[in-house]
């Protein structure tokens, strides 16, 4: 459509003089019926003051039948000889297709803040929002230049470039700022929309502007980017301390300017819930943060206790479930105030500044646990009913990862405590070995795992070496390294070879994944197990593994090395055989048997773990238990991922001088011989008060060696801390106790040795068997 642009003539006393066509076809008004008229009586709404120079800006014009018409005029005035103004000269258009009118109620009633400027940035018009918003009338900024104004009215970064940008290339702007105004008493969000006022030939005139406070969206936003962030930021450790620690530094100084995390004592004890205190309520410090050094409340110490009286927000909080909010001049404020000031030390008290508080219950699963208190002080705003929703619900959320941790507390503790009662006390020292351990439970989310290891003596005076690593972790891994460590030290009390030791145990795994509830697969119940054994007399020995690492040796002239084997498949998936490696060991050697936790980690290379355990074992130390702290201290890393469990083992031998062999015919006529031998060698040894009982004891198995056994027949004297006899024979069957009837001959006789000695058994042999007792000594 072609743009009709019209022509008028006003006089100084504002009459009409000159009236165009084309001013009759915008507003329906002849010549005839303009000229002589004021201009004020074709006005529909009365025009804003101007100066007396050039203007330009958007005029309601009543149009012939009545209805207002918005017109872009432009004014010059029209000056006389002397220079004073006598008129203008009006040039008038309809705005152009899509250009806000920007006049009229529409204008003035709107909900925003809106402005028109010319392309030099001046003021043309205002509307009431946007004269309120700078705490200015509009005849007070119109005409002047934005620049100039903007200290004294709107602060708002990056404006005077939107503007310019908006009338250079014509193209519409949308952005948000944060800005603040004079007559406002706290910082804005305001979504801004510009787009450049075109005439008829699309020539840029000026540049519309609306603006609405988008404070509350804004708030909004972002409390949800703060519940965003906790559900990243809240819960990255299973630590009640850590949690809470990761609240306050969310929270502070963004929602308060003082946050407080307290809890009720039971949640850091092992006790079942409480129910929720209704009158005063005592809670203890957790964490707490401040935007502002010396915080009343930060007076309380972390791990202290702290006495709420029943009016006070956070007991109020814990009683009604609920946030509770309280702000300066309310009756509950006051009473909260005069109670913390009364309470604090001096120089702990709140002077001035604190204007609202608020308190959330920190409920999870029904529980309650605690409450999260915030002050604000710097902070302009006080809590509203949006921020107690916002409260609510992020310490919901952190409650739940707070009961997290509890409860992964709870259980650590209960595992931890299974495990260490079922792991050795306090290893009675062997005369086959010297030994030290170390257990160090994993500190990671997992839990602790079931990592065990075992001293066990044997008869001859060997002994036996265990550690063993059972897979997944906590408290069922403590219970299913409980039953192997039993299964092992039964199995141990057979004395049987670790390979077939190994074999029965792997039997056992599978039968309990059969038998346990579920129907668990073995290989999830399963473990790994190193099983070897120490025999001092011949210091041979003998090891084997079911999936688990080789045990490392350093022998007294050679570096530490691991001992070559071929370790079978772990305990429960079967399909191998388990291979048994021996060697012979000089007297103070060093054996260091661990669980994988000490050299293995998802950041580590097990080869260079393995090379700081073998330089670790060789460096000097005063002790075994010294040599122990070194070995954790060089090889593992700050934080292990998984549980640690390392045995070291020093060896000994038993010589020439505490042990005595006889090599026996099988004829009963030299039972006799023996046993005098026995006592002989016995009196060399200087025990003599262990003659008697010895004599019976040699009489009675080296007749049923001879009577039920086969050759070749061997008697065996060991003093170690006790004294232990055994008789071998070429027989595999095994001797049991049985009860002698009143008239039968015989079968009284390993009653009697069982009776006189402390303990006595027999196991397999490569050649048959062996029948041992023992005998304690005195240790005098």
């Amino acid at each position: 459509m072609e743009q009709v642009v019209a022509a008028a003539v006003i006089d100084a006393h504002g009459v009409v003089t000159g009236w165009s066509e084309g001013a009759r076809q915008l507003t329906g008004h002849s010549a005839e019926e303009a000229v002589g008229r004021t201009a004020a009586d074709l006005l529909a709404q009365e025009p804003p003051r101007r100066g007396d120079g050039e203007w330009t800006g958007l005029v309601t014009v009543r149009h012939r039948d009545g209805r207002p018409v918005a017109l872009v005029v432009t004014a010059c005035p029209v000056l006389g000889p002397d220079g004073r103004r006598t008129g203008y000269t009006l040039h008038a258009r309809r705005p152009a297709d899509g250009e806000p009118t920007l006049a009229g109620r529409a204008f003035q009633q709107a909900s925003m803040s809106m402005s028109v400027f010319d392309p030099q940035q001046h003021y043309l018009r205002l509307n009431e929002v946007a004269c309120k918003v700078m705490g200015v009338p509009e005849d007070v900024l119109l005409g002047r230049h934005f620049p100039d104004t903007v200290e004294e009215a709107v602060h708002s970064r990056g404006f005077n470039w939107h503007l310019r940008q908006v009338a250079e290339t014509g193209r519409p702007i949308r952005y948000e700022s944060f800005t603040g105004a004079p007559s406002l008493n706290r910082e804005h969000a305001w979504t801004t929309e510009m787009w450049p006022v075109r005439d008829g030939s699309g020539e840029i005139t000026g540049v519309a502007l609306a603006a609405f406070d988008s404070t509350e969206q804004y708030l909004a936003r972002q409390r949800l980017a703060l519940l965003n962030e906790a559900a990243a930021s809240i819960g990255t450790t299973l630590d009640v301390v850590r949690t809470t620690e990761e609240v306050v530094a969310l929270l502070v100084p963004r929602f308060a300017d003082f946050v407080s995390v307290d809890l009720l004592d039971w949640v850091l004890g092992a006790d079942e819930p409480p129910p929720v205190p209704t009158g005063e309520v005592v809670l203890r410090r957790i964490a707490h943060g401040s935007a502002h050094e010396g915080t009343p409340e930060a007076a309380v110490r972390l791990g202290e206790t702290d006495v709420h009286p029943p009016f006070s927000p956070p007991a109020r909080a814990l009683r009604e479930g609920r946030a509770v909010r309280i702000q300066a001049g309310e009756p509950d404020f006051m009473s909260w105030l005069a109670e913390r000031n009364a309470r604090a030390p001096e120089g702990h008290r709140y002077r001035s500044g604190v204007h609202s508080v608020i308190s959330v219950p920190l409920k999870a699963r029904g529980t309650t646990l605690g409450v999260l208190v915030g002050v604000r002080i710097a902070h302009p705003d006080d809590y509203e009913g949006d921020d107690a929703v916002f409260a609510e619900e992020l310490a919901s959320r952190a409650a739940v990862c707070i009961d997290n941790a509890r409860r992964f507390a709870r259980e650590r503790t209960t595992a931890l405590a299974l495990q260490n009662s079922l792991l050795p006390r306090g290893l009675s020292g062997q005369a086959a070995v010297e030994v030290a351990h170390r257990y160090l439970p994993s500190v990671s989310t997992a839990g602790i795992g079931g990592d065990w290891f075992d001293v066990i003596p044997l008869s001859g005076s060997r002994v036996a070496l265990v550690v063993g690593d059972v897979v997944g972790h906590g408290i069922p891994s403590s219970a299913t390294m409980g039953r192997l460590c039993m299964a092992v030290r039964t199995l141990a009390d057979v004395d049987l070879p670790p390979d077939e030791l190994l074999t029965h145990l792997d039997d056992l795994v599978t039968h309990l994944a059969a038998y346990d509830e579920g129907g668990e697969d073995a290989a999830e119940l399963g473990a790994t197990c190193l099983y070897a054994v120490y025999d001092p007399v011949g210091r041979r020995l003998t090891a084997a593994s079911a999936g688990h690492p080789a045990p490392a040796l350093v022998r007294p002239d050679g570096p530490a090395q691991l001992i070559a084997m071929t370790p079978g498949p772990p305990l429960g998936v079967g399909g191998l055989p388990f291979e048994a490696v021996e060697l012979e060991l000089p007297e103070e050697s060093v054996l260091a048997l661990f669980t994988d936790g000490l050299v293995e980690d998802r950041d580590r290379d097990v080869d260079r773990a393995v090379g700081e355990l073998c330089n670790a074992l060789t460096a000097p130390a005063a002790s075994l238990d010294a040599l122990c702290d070194s070995v954790l201290k060089e090889v593992l890393p700050e934080e292990p991922g998984d549980d640690v469990a390392l045995l070291l083992a020093r060896t000994r031998a038993l010589g020439a001088d505490r042990v005595a062999t006889w090599d026996v015919a099988p004829d009963p006529a030299l039972v006799a011989a023996t046993r005098q031998a026995a006592t002989d060698q016995l009196a060399a040894w200087g025990l003599e008060e262990a003659a008697f009982v010895t004599e019976l004891v040699v009489s009675e198995l080296v007749t049923n060696a001879i009577r039920y056994g086969a050759p070749p027949i061997q008697l065996r004297l060991i003093r170690d801390r006790s004294l232990i006899c055994e008789v071998s024979d070429g027989s595999s069957t095994s001797p049991h106790l049985r009860r002698a009837h009143a008239f039968d001959e015989g079968g009284r006789g390993l009653l009697l040795v069982a009776q006189l000695t402390q303990r006595w058994g027999s196991r397999q042999t490569g050649r048959g068997k062996t029948i041992w007792a023992e005998q304690p000594l005195d240790p005098g």
